[in-house]
Order: C-alpha cells, then sequence, then structure tokens
C-alpha cells in the first residue's frame, strides 16, 4: 500500500521536475520555443471556433431543456458541460500540437533520455529509415487510437444510459481514457524510438500504474486550462520523457525483445 501511494504521488510530480530540468538546460529551449508557437495558432483557431461555438451551444441547449432544479443552470449541468467542452478542447490541442511538433518533440526528448540516462537506442539501419515508412508508421498509429477512443467512448456512452450510477462510471471511464491518451501522446516520442507496438506501449502505461494515472490526470488538468495548455504541452513531453527514463526503461531494457514488433 506504501508504495502504491509513494507512485500516485510521484506521478503527480513530473510536469514540475520537468519545469525545474528545462529551466537548468538552456540548451534544450530552442526545442521548446518553436512548438510553443505552434500551440499558440493552433490554440487561437481552436478558441475562436470550437470553444466559443461550444459555449454558444451549451447555452442553447441548457435554455431549450426542461430540467429539474438540481440540473439548472445555477446547478451540475452547465458546469459540467462546460469542463467537458474544455477537455475536449484541450484534448484537440493535445493532438494537434503533438503532431506539428513531432520533429521538434523527437529531437528534445532524445536530448533529454540522453542527458537523463548518458545514452540512447541503437539507430535504425538505413534500409529501416525511410520517410513513406514513418509517415506510414504515425498514420497507424493515430489510426489505432481513434479506434480505442471510438470503442471505449462508444461502451463508456451506453454505459452513462443506464441508471443509478451509469454517468459516473461513463464520467470516471471518459477521464481514465483521456488520461490514458495523454500518456500515450506525452510517452511516445521516446517509446517510439524503440519502434514498439500499440499494445506494447498501452502495457508499460498499465504496469506503471498508479504514477501513470496521477501522471496522466495531471496533464489532463493542465492542457484543459485555456492559455495555460499552449505551454504545458512541451512542458508535458518533457516530464514524459523524465517518467520514461525513471520508471519505464529500467523494466523495458530487460524484456525488450519481448516488446518489439
Amino acid at each position: 500500500m506504501i508504495k502504491f501511494f509513494r507512485g500516485l504521488i510521484a506521478g503527480t510530480t513530473y510536469p514540475f521536475r520537468a519545469f525545474r530540468f528545462l529551466s537548468r538546460t538552456p540548451q534544450l529551449r530552442g526545442y521548446v520555443l518553436v512548438p510553443i508557437l505552434v500551440n499558440f495558432f493552433v490554440g487561437i483557431t481552436l478558441y475562436l471556433g470550437l470553444l466559443v461555438a461550444g459555449f454558444q451551444g451549451i447555452d442553447t441547449l441548457i435554455a431549450n431543456l426542461v430540467l429539474p432544479s438540481w440540473a439548472s443552470v445555477g446547478g451540475v449541468l452547465l458546469p459540467f458541460l462546460e469542463w467537458l467542452l474544455l477537455i475536449a478542447t484541450g484534448f484537440l490541442l493535445v493532438q494537434f500540437g503533438v503532431v506539428l511538433g513531432a520533429p521538434w518533440y523527437g529531437k528534445l526528448s532524445e536530448q533529454i533520455e540522453h542527458i537523463r540516462t548518458g545514452q540512447l537506442p541503437t539507430p535504425l539501419p538505413a534500409n529501416q529509415h525511410n520517410i513513406l515508412g514513418e509517415i506510414g508508421r504515425s498514420l497507424l498509429y493515430e489510426l489505432k487510437k481513434l479506434l480505442l477512443i471510438v470503442g471505449v467512448g462508444l461502451a463508456l456512452l451506453l454505459i452513462g444510459f443506464l441508471p443509478p450510477v451509469g454517468s459516473i462510471v461513463a464520467g470516471v471511464g471518459g477521464v481514465t481514457l483521456s488520461a490514458t491518451l495523454l500518456c500515450l501522446d506525452f510517452f511516445d516520442a521516446l517509446l517510439e524510438r524503440r519502434r514498439l507496438r500499440f499494445r506494447s506501449k498501452l502495457n508499460l502505461i498499465r504496469r506503471s500504474f498508479p504514477a501513470s494515472a496521477s501522471f496522466g490526470l495531471v496533464c489532463l488538468v493542465l492542457v484543459s486550462i485555456p492559455l495555460i495548455n499552449l505551454l504545458s504541452i512541451p512542458l508535458c513531453v518533457t516530464a514524459g520523457t523524465l517518467f520514461c527514463c525513471d520508471r519505464i526503461l529500467p523494466g523495458l531494457r530487460r524484456d525488450q525483445p519481448s516488446t518489439h514488433s
């Protein structure tokens, strides 16, 4: 039990460790500044489009619904829907930001791993490293994430209609799914250098529980706060690499042959 709580607390500390790490390594700031600019333009687009339209849609929905007193505008439904909208917007920002900033995040993660561990994985042979192959692998990875979202999301949607606690279970499941996806996003720069399968990455997240759960939840909060999330994505990528170096790589080295595709 003590080990469980230590892991739970440790996972929450990595974004703060990442901030301290970046403040002490000025040579890495170039890999952070460019993605922040990318996030700024992507974020402005999302805020002017999805967020503004979303708030207007929520107001219209609330105005046209006949609700019990506990779910009135002053109750729980409006804040809950607005919270979901912020999470959805932050999640989309992460997806666009991570993909568009991938070249810088890859280099950032590589440099962090080298500083943290003193070594890097063996480079791929020249005949296995080509642009089309990398694009295809990235598209397949994103497709598998999408299938995970759709599959689990539909199941949670159906559960949400089951009284009396279906909505609570669906809400907790949705947060768990979001935290897992953020772990995938922020661990991926390091794990992808090992050419791990999608299922292996999910298994590594499971094996590093509960630290991975608390890490994902803290990142979920950071990417859900408007404006703060423009800065938090490179911070979380840094935090994810530090997390992997400390808590995943030691075990991965022991069973590395079994986790490769």
